[in-house]
């Protein structure tokens, strides 16, 4: 699989990563993740992204333990990300540096390891930014040797100021058809800053795959309407995964695009989305002009 550098960080990551919120949240089993890794890595991808709080409220089902317990005894085949920020168990308050400093350390418990390679602020506000606390959090668990680099994950105006602030190494945000706002206004300023780019729900969580509007789950709705306007036209094709997918890591800067699952046989389809190669220079440009065109004010970026 085709590897890309993250930025500033170094390292060389594979274009798809695996993103693990939903063998959290929908309660995987760890056979079924050791299954799914496993033929992952020994196909090409090396990036595992997670979050403490991807879990069903007990600890067995949290992500981060699921990863740790499948894949502990291949740390060195795989970058690892986590994000922190949310309580999700732990007797502190949400965006506190004691909450940062515990959740670090419960991570690196869950997950077997000694040292992260990446820790995230999860999608907190631009005004907690600012106040700087979390972000010292953060820096001083890397001065620890606990993680090698510090991230933003999130959108719009908090993911400007993690840009503009200089502090870290990383920006995730979503990038995708629907979703293409940070395109224009972040991923440049951050290209030019020297960070690595993770590209979150690359395909639109495939909200074209809903019937109707009432069938279609409240996650993924925001993007289900955004599409029925947009109305491009390979939606309703067999190739609509593939262009999505390619159109997100067509954009400048992006490094990896995070997909999730907790079906083993998924990663193969997943991975053979790029078979069609880089997607045309004339195939993107008609997707930024039917944004251009329909796109509404309140089309921000989505969390």
């Amino acid at each position: 699989m085709e590897k890309r550098g993250l930025g500033r960080t170094g390292m060389e990551v594979s274009a798809l990563g695996f993103g693990g919120a939903e063998i959290g949240f929908e309660r995987a089993q760890t056979f079924d993740v050791a299954r799914l890794l496993g033929a992952a890595l020994d196909t090409g991808l090396n990036v595992i992204d997670t979050a403490e709080c991807y879990w069903a409220g007990d600890e067995a089902s949290a992500s981060e333990k699921l990863i740790g317990d499948a894949m502990g005894h291949r740390r060195s085949e795989y970058f690892l990300f986590t994000k922190t920020g949310h309580a999700a168990g732990i007797d502190a308050p949400d965006w506190s540096p004691e909450l940062i400093e515990l959740g670090i350390e419960r991570s690196l418990k869950r997950l077997k390891t000694d040292c992260l390679d990446l820790v995230q602020l999860h999608s907190c506000s631009r005004e907690t930014l600012e106040k700087g606390d979390v972000i010292a959090a953060l820096q001083k668990a890397h001065d620890a040797g606990k993680t090698r680099f510090i991230g933003y994950s999130g959108e719009n105006e908090a993911a400007e100021f993690a840009v503009a602030c200089g502090a870290f190494d990383t920006l995730q945000t979503s990038v995708n058809l629907a979703d293409q706002r940070g395109i224009e206004r972040v991923l440049p300023k951050a290209v030019a800053a020297g960070m690595g780019v993770i590209a979150k729900r690359p395909i639109a969580n495939a909200a074209w795959r809903w019937a109707s509007e009432t069938k279609c789950p409240a996650y993924p709705l925001p993007y289900f309407r955004r599409l029925k306007k947009l109305n491009f036209p390979f939606l309703s094709g067999p190739d609509a995964a593939s262009i999505a997918l390619r159109f997100t890591l067509a954009q400048p800067g992006v490094s990896t695009a995070i997909v999730g699952t907790k079906n083993p046989e998924r990663w193969s389809q997943n991975a053979a989305l790029l078979s069609g190669g880089p997607l045309a220079p004339r195939e993107i440009e008609a997707i930024y002009a039917r944004w251009r065109e329909v796109a509404e004010a309140d089309w921000v970026g989505q969390v």
